[in-house]
Order: structure tokens, then sequence, then C-alpha cells
């Protein structure tokens, strides 16, 4: 599997390696901890004064990420110890090492608030300002990991009463389509099939989604099941410059197509990218309403095709290219923006049948009649090959956050605060790349100069 690399001087790897002191300043300044703090804070002069320094505690939190503390408690007891570190997580020689409650209470107000997704869009923004992000392409992918807490023990089925054999009558079909419309409708958002998305607005999608730990199930590189408990984060990576530009938190049972809309509309209405003109995804996401959604705007899906039982067509290839009367396919040439159409061309140069009229020279096919099957570039070309592999970025961005940034090492009971976790994670990430990039285009300019 191929990996895309960014070339530089300098990147996350020599960030890691600098010294603490160092390494903290660089990552902790690229986010906005006022913002954060300001949450967080006490609003009211009424009742007991506050003690303790909330912006301390919240780089502290940060730091953990950094260090690989695995836990508040480990955190705390290298507060105690390490006056040095002490100090450059922002404490005060007279403040006191806040307790494991005092952290607690931090992370539910973190949790009841947005303010670490408004920070990562800070973040992002600015990285976008500097000229960092310039993507033509974002990749989307989910990550699982496990929960905390093991599983509950699996409740006993109760059996139903068997289904009564024969054709319905036409008025007991209209009676059962009618019982099916209301129970889809009275289910919640994301047990309601995708196209149910398409016309919610962003921030009920992202209300909406279920956060609890749930089991979850993925197919391996072997094509076995694999089963776990606990959460998934979806991801939208530029494949360029790797920075996560969306994400998503959710329970393990999630469909990953599911979270393909909420992450499409994040970038589109909150990301002013004027650059992008691709979605790559895995075949996990092949759903129309994914499609159609990144047909409304402006953009191209480079997805892998997920048959589903379903028959090849006749006269088209597995790629759905045109196929000739001696049943070679037609060879992709290129496509046309304006009446959103691709062009194919005869296969074979000298024809035989094409004095006869019984090979067309050229054919051409609007997207818009399949958008799923008719992608531009057209499937199975040269283009759409290269397009998916970089498909590959948000698999390498997986594993930065687990290897270095303990994606995986959730140590709270519920879903609503281990989202804080990830909230973190990612926000340290995207600021760590932040902060590589502005090293390393120093680096440049001093080469330069």
């Amino acid at each position: 599997m191929s990996i895309i690399r960014q070339e530089s001087l300098f990147d996350i790897y020599d960030l890691l390696e600098m010294e603490p002191t160092q390494r903290y300043e660089a990552i902790i300044s690229e986010i906005d901890v006022d913002a954060i703090l300001y949450q967080v804070n006490k609003k009211s002069r009424l009742g007991a004064p506050v003690k303790l320094n909330y912006a301390a505690m919240i780089i502290s939190l940060c730091v953990r990420i950094i260090e690989r503390i695995p836990t508040i408690k480990d955190l705390i007891k290298r507060l105690k110890d390490d006056p040095l570190f002490k100090w450059n997580c922002g404490f005060l020689v007279s403040d006191e090492t806040p307790s494991e409650a005092a952290y607690s209470r931090l992370i539910t107000k973190l949790s009841d608030s947005n303010t670490l997704e408004l920070a990562q869009e800070t973040v992002l923004f600015q990285a976008i300002a500097e000229g960092f992000i310039i993507d033509d392409t974002v990749a989307i992918d989910a990550t699982h990991f496990e929960a905390r807490d093991q599983a509950p023990a699996k409740e006993e089925k109760t059996k139903t009463e068997p289904k009564k054999r024969g054709r319905k009558s036409k008025a007991e079909r209209e009676q059962w389509l009618e019982e099916q419309a209301k129970k889809e409708a009275s289910l919640p958002l994301y047990e309601k099939k995708i196209e149910a998305q398409l016309p919610v607005p962003l921030t009920e999608l992202r209300n909406e989604v279920p956060q609890d730990p749930k089991w979850g199930i993925k197919k391996n590189s072997e094509g076995k099941n694999v089963f776990w408990y606990g959460y998934k984060g979806h991801l939208a990576v530029g494949t360029s410059s790797q920075y996560i530009l969306q994400s998503l938190f959710s329970s393990g049972s999630l469909n990953d197509g599911k979270a393909a809309i909420p992450l499409l509309k994040g970038i589109h209405e909150r990301l002013s990218l004027s650059s992008l003109r691709y979605q790559t995804m895995d075949a996990g996401y092949d759903y129309d309403p994914v499609y159609v959604q990144v047909n409304r705007m402006g953009q191209q899906s480079v997805i892998a095709y997920n048959k589903r039982n379903e028959s090849d067509p006749i006269g088209f290839d597995k790629h759905f290219a045109p196929t000739c009367f001696r049943e070679h396919s037609y060879r992709y040439d290129s496509f046309d923006t304006k009446y959103e159409t691709l062009k194919y061309t005869r296969p074979c140069k000298d024809c035989p049948l094409a004095t006869e009229g019984l090979c067309q020279k050229i054919y051409k096919v609007k997207i818009t009649t399949n958008l799923r099957r008719y992608t531009a570039p057209a499937r199975g070309s040269k283009a759409w090959k290269s397009i998916f592999k970089r498909r590959t970025a948000v698999e390498r961005v997986n594993a930065y956050l687990k290897e270095y940034y303990q994606l995986d090492n959730i140590r709270y009971r519920t879903g609503k605060r281990a989202k804080v976790h990830f909230d973190i994670v990612t926000l340290i990430y995207n600021a760590s790349k932040l902060a590589s990039d502005r090293i390393n285009s120093m680096l440049h300019q001093n080469i330069a100069a």
C-alpha cells in the first residue's frame, strides 16, 4: 500500500523529538486557550471564589496527550513530583495541584459546550490563511477504538410469532406499507436511511449523532469480522496537507456511510476551500445520497463501487464504460464540466466494423444520469485510480492519532466525556501540524535567504 508523504525539512516526527519546553510552546501557542477558558470559567462574581488555575489545567490536559500520560491520576502525580513540568504547564509556584475531582469538573464543563470544536476551526482557519491547506482532494474514513468499560451482557431476544406465509392482499400490503412508513418516520435520525440526512441542517446532524458505547463490527484485511465495544472516529483529511478538516465522534455501531454527509456538509459550510475538487472514500461509503451531496457541493466523487449482488449492465464493462459490438471497452477521454458529460472514444484505431456503421466513434454520457456509476474522472481510468490512491492519507492520520496522540486510550465511562478526549486529540494533532508547517516554512525562508 502506497503512503503519501509530504516532502519537508521538518515534520511532526521532528516536532515530537524537540525539548519539552519548546514542544509545548510550539503546539499550545496554536490553540486559543483564552476562548476555551471563557467557556469553563465562572461567569458570576457571586459564590465562592475560584482558586484553581483553569488555564493551566486546560494546558495540562493538552500536554497529557503530547506526553502520552495514560491517566489523569498519573498527570497529577507528575505535576506534584516534577516542578519544571508543572511550570511548563502554566501553573505558578503558589498554585495548588488540582485534584482528580477538579479535572473531572473541568471535563464536564468542556463536554457541555462546543468550545473544543470552535478551537479546532480557529486552527484550520489560520492554516488556510497562511496557505498550508491548498488540497484538491479530501479522503474520508473511520477508525474504531474501544471503551474503557467492558461490554454489558447481551440481552436475550424474545421469540416473535412466525410470519404468515403467502402473498398479502392489496389492502393488507397498503396497510403494511403505511405502518412501515410511520415506523421509519418515528426512528432517530441516524437509524433512518441515509437519504433522510440530505435536507437536515448541519447543526442538527452533529447534535443527533449517537455517542454511547456500542458494539461495532468491521472486516479486517483477511475478510474476517472483527467486533469491538466502544466508539468510532470519523475523519475528513486533506490528502496533501494531511490536516483533519472535519471530524465526528460516534458510537461504534454507526454505519460509516451515515457519517459521510455530516462531514461533507461541515467542509462545505464551515471551510472556504475553493481548491477542493474530489472526495475519495472506500466502498463503505458507496451510497446514492453521498454522491448527491458531493455533486451539490460542485465536486466529484471518487468512491470504490460496492456491487451488492448487482448484475453487470448489458453493453457496459465492470467500470460502466460502454463496450463496442465486439465487447471491447471504450477508452475514457475527458470530462466536460459545462455539460457534466464523460467522453469515451473508440477502443480500436482501425476497427473493421467502423465502415459498416457498427462501431460508434465517440460515446458521451452525463454523470447526472447515475451519479453512483458515472464519476469524473471515469471509473477504472488511470486518473481515477491515481486519485483513489490518495485515500491512504486518512489511514496514515488514523495511525498517527493512535500511535502518538492516545486516540485509543479512552479513560471515561460516558460517550459525552469520551468525545472530549477525541476532540482534544484531533485539536492537538492539527495544532502540531500547524506548528511543524510554520517551522518548516521558516527553514525554507532561511535557506532561500
